[in-house]
């Protein structure tokens, strides 16, 4: 592929909800460019972006693909990312890398909730956006419908630049209203030039007007002329359709029926000229080694900046890193410094992607895309620079997985290839993590959601040939005494020979939470000898470690020795670490434990509808509201303390409360006494679990 300046570069993220038709676009974009002699479906399994067997046998995007197109001398690098909510990180990734967002929006269903969330994360990001209607040959699909929709959802900037002939099976042609001109659609992927029908001509206008209007509100000068003269020329639309995108204060919507693929020639000869390139964004902010922010222009010349926005293993080629150069140019058989991991990187082929087909290219310079293959440390997320002054790109901001499963190999002995195979996944997809509970034993996987955790156990067994079983992971319980209490251990054998003689007296009281464990020695007199009273105390840890009722740690208790017995021949370490056991045993028949839950910290950002579900659910998970307050655009952030118990579900079940609109963090607060009612429960549930493992 040849090398472009970035001037002719266009980098494009594109995004909206699942199942609107992204994919097949991209396809129908490729079918038109000449790239592909026929289109796969998504059906079929044969697309370009999506080639991964999990995405093949679901039939949705799970990963970012890459798709580069070369179009009328300016290369186009379609990012398509996955429109399902788990996996957001990949979507943030792509935005991170991109110059617009191009929203698809299917004609049928409308706005739908992950195109809305797309959305206000290009809005943060600054990104310019313009969408794409798709899916007008559909049975049910409006024009119409969809773009009252999505004026709603987004505003007045939000205007067509095009509009259909024909609707639904009649759907044959679009309207171009900055040419005038009409394009329709045979059997070929390319539209037949021609004038406006004349049926259209009255429709059309009014939508022309509205063009103007919205691209008049964009440029303060075009604004001016338009107030004064009632018109501007088609150029200067033209003109302000692209300013008013590169500030994004003005969203185009173009239209489409990927399959046939009617409007798939227009939208990139639109992206080619009007779209803007990575030397019209704004300049990128970088922070060098001293902490200082510096701004640098999109310069192939210039120093080094690029960032690694996504991470692959491929069977064959093994682990490939996708970046975006945002200063100077990276070529093949170099050195590379990574900055984030102050370490270098030795470069073989430089090369782009397009699905996963690779195609090698002399360089990437400043505003392109590429990939590279086998480096060592490089990982999502990091900056490539120059070594003599270090400079880091902002990284990408990743949301934080919540949904936690355990998980164990099926295999015993597959214990190394399971932390290998966990180890690469994580490369992969940084928004999974992965840690090993010391409270539970378990190792526990957090993930964005149930099709986010299936599709990485699906490639684990795939790629790296561990299958894995799942369960919910468990609660860290700990128990505890909530009185004073004493206790009794006698621990007194007698078999011939050496016998084991020990006897001791505590007394057990509790302390205030996060105190831990303290042991207090109030021995008189000698009754235990000096060198037998830690042993006790050894005991009475070991015990507590282990748990007395349940299999949960006890913590917050002071045990003071105050009596005990011994016998010069038949006492030792060992029968004394006995009776202290014995005497913490005791002292739990007689007061009976209490239980404690992990209670953590909820902040949920929501919009303001779903206020009172929300309040709600806390209430019946025994949540306690800490405040409510409002966090502009229409959103609230309500804070609350819940049990962790009541939450380990609780990503599935405020995307279901909220249909994926909120979003939340949790962090851990502090423990408190479970109610005695649930913790008879909890603590029958586990006897019955320990004796059906025995």
């Amino acid at each position: 592929m040849n090398v472009y300046e970035p001037r002719k570069i266009r980098n494009v993220a594109l995004v909206g909800h699942s199942g609107a038709g992204k994919t097949t676009l991209l396809e129908g974009m490729l079918f038109a460019a000449g790239a592909l002699t026929r289109m796969g479906r998504v059906e079929d399994g044969n697309t370009v972006s999506d080639h991964d067997a999990e995405e093949i046998r679901r039939g949705i995007s799970v990963s970012l693909s890459l798709a580069p197109i070369e179009w009328d001398g300016v290369k186009i690098n379609v990012l398509d990312t996955p429109g399902y909510a788990d996996f957001i990180g990949d979507l943030k990734g792509a935005l991170r890398a991109a110059d617009v967002a191009l929203f698809v929006v299917s004609a049928v269903d409308g706005v739908e909730v992950q195109t809305e969330v797309a959305w206000e994360l290009a809005a943060e990001a600054g990104l310019p956006r313009a969408i794409v209607i798709n899916k007008l040959d559909r049975e049910r699909a409006s024009f119409e419908r969809t773009l009252e929709g999505l004026v709603a959802a987004f505003g007045t900037q939000v205007a067509p630049i095009q509009l259909p002939i024909g609707e639904e099976h009649d759907f044959g042609g679009i309207v171009d209203l900055l040419s005038r001109r009409a394009y329709r659609y045979g059997a070929g992927a390319k539209g037949e030039e021609g004038d406006w029908p004349e049926d259209l001509a009255a429709k059309a206008e009014p939508y022309r007007e509205r063009l103007t209007e919205s691209v008049a509100e964009a440029d303060d000068s075009l604004l001016e002329k338009y107030l004064e003269q009632g018109e501007l020329s088609a150029e200067e639309i033209s003109q302000g359709v692209r300013a008013g995108l590169a500030e994004a204060k003005f969203t185009p919507v173009l239209l489409a029926a990927a399959t046939k693929p009617i409007g798939a020639d227009r939208l990139s000869a639109f992206i080619a000229d009007e779209f803007p390139s990575p030397a019209d964004r704004p300049p990128v902010v970088v922070t060098t080694k001293s902490g200082e922010e510096q701004t640098r222009p999109i310069d192939p010349d210039g120093p080094l900046a690029a960032l690694v926005f996504k991470t692959v293993s491929d069977p064959y080629v093994g682990r490939i890193n996708l970046f975006r150069v945002f200063g100077g140019k990276v070529r093949p058989d170099s050195t590379l410094f990574n900055v984030t991991r102050n370490t270098e990187e030795r470069v073989g082929q430089v090369f782009t992607m397009r699905g996963k087909d690779h195609e090698s290219v002399a360089e990437v310079p400043a505003g392109d895309i590429g990939a590279v293959a086998k480096l060592s440390h490089t990982v999502t997320g990091d900056t490539f620079g120059v070594k003599s002054d270090p400079a880091t790109l902002p990284g990408i901001d990743l949301p934080e997985p919540l949904l936690a499963v355990a998980i164990e190999p099926r295999t015993k002995g597959d214990e190394d290839k399971l932390s290998t195979a966990l180890h690469r996944i994580q490369e992969d997809d940084p928004t999974l993590r992965v840690e090993r509970s010391e409270e539970t034993h378990e190792t526990v996987m957090y993930g964005m959601g149930e099709a986010h955790i299936d599709t990485m156990v699906e490639r684990m067994k795939r790629k790296f040939g561990v299958d894995v079983v799942t369960h919910p992971a468990k609660v860290p319980y700990k128990e505890t005494f909530n009185q004073k209490v004493q206790g009794f251990g006698r621990h007194v054998k007698q078999s011939g020979g050496h016998g084991q003689y020990a006897v001791c007296n505590i007394e057990i009281e509790p302390m205030p939470r996060g105190s831990g464990f303290e042991y207090v020695d109030k021995i008189f007199g000698g009754s235990i000898p000096n060198q037998f009273i830690p042993s006790v105390e050894k005991g009475i840890v070991k015990t507590m470690a282990e748990g007395v009722v349940t299999s949960n740690p006890m913590v917050d208790i002071r045990v003071t020795l105050v009596d005990g017995k011994f016998h010069p021949v038949d006492s030792s370490d060992m029968a004394f670490q006995i009776a202290g056991s014995m005497a913490l045993r005791d002292a739990a028949s007689k007061a009976g434990v209490a239980l404690l839950e992990p209670i953590v910290k909820v902040e949920v950002l929501t919009p303001e509808s779903y206020t009172g579900d929300i309040i709600g659910d806390f209430n019946s998970k025994r949540g306690r509201i800490l405040g409510m307050e409002s966090s502009g655009a229409g959103r609230q952030r309500i804070r609350a303390l819940v049990p962790q118990a009541e939450m380990t579900r609780y990503a599935i079940e405020l995307r279901s409360m909220t249909q994926g609109r909120a979003a939340f963090t949790m962090t851990f607060d502090h423990y408190d006494e479970v109610p005695q009612h649930l913790a008879q429960k909890i603590i029958e549930e586990q006897s019955r679990k320990e004796k059906d493992d025995s």
